[in-house]
């Protein structure tokens, strides 16, 4: 089984793949949108962490960044239901961290964000990966109201009801901190997609 790769980038695929040669062999590694776009430019060294998938008609690589992403993915497709492809669409919209954040928090609206899943799925994920994923133990203590287990929900609702679609509202949430008030995490997600327009 494949577990990393060192080589150079070849190309970027429209398919979500990278093309890196290893020893005079090209390896089509599928990546996480977020690590495509950071691999550098064609021709520069990259390493990526691999997950080995093997299917009854192929065998295919899954690239990551660092080995926390690697973790994530191997926790998302350990899940009912979730294969390569979803868990892929998942870390491409979230950062492990972020997964986290929403997991402990139990934001099922953040799991729906990712095209693919729904309610039910993102409700039966968050039970999933509450024992899948390496959360911190003193996370998944009750915490007070008000405090950031909400504050990201509270975000996203007031900037979908000042008209911002889906996809804005991800890019100003991936920027913001892990932690802080409502009211500065909204201040930030504004600045956010003020200079994104």
């Amino acid at each position: 089984m494949i577990g990393s790769l060192r080589g150079v980038l070849l190309d970027r695929l429209d398919t979500g793949e990278a093309l890196v040669e290893v020893g005079g062999v090209g390896y089509r590694v599928m990546v996480p949108a977020p690590t495509l776009a950071t691999l550098g430019e064609l021709g520069e060294a990259v390493f990526l962490h691999v997950h080995t998938h093997v299917r009854e008609d192929a065998i295919i690589l899954y690239g990551f960044s660092d080995r926390d992403q690697r973790s994530c993915f191997e926790a998302l497709i350990g899940a009912h239901g979730v294969g390569p492809s979803l868990a892929l669409a998942i870390l491409s919209i979230h950062r492990p961290s972020a997964l986290r954040r929403a997991v402990v928090a139990g934001d099922a609206d953040a799991l729906v964000m990712v095209p693919g899943v729904g309610a039910k799925t993102a409700a039966r994920l968050l039970i999933e990966l509450e024992a899948r994923l390496d959360l911190p133990t003193d996370s998944l203590d009750p915490a007070p109201a008000g405090t950031q287990r909400g504050a990201l929900s509270e975000v996203r609702a007031a900037l979908a009801g000042l008209g911002y679609g889906t996809d804005e509202v991800h890019l100003a949430l991936r920027a913001l901190p892990d932690e802080g008030a409502v009211e500065d995490l909204l201040r930030a997600a504004l600045r956010e997609l003020a200079g994104a327009r």
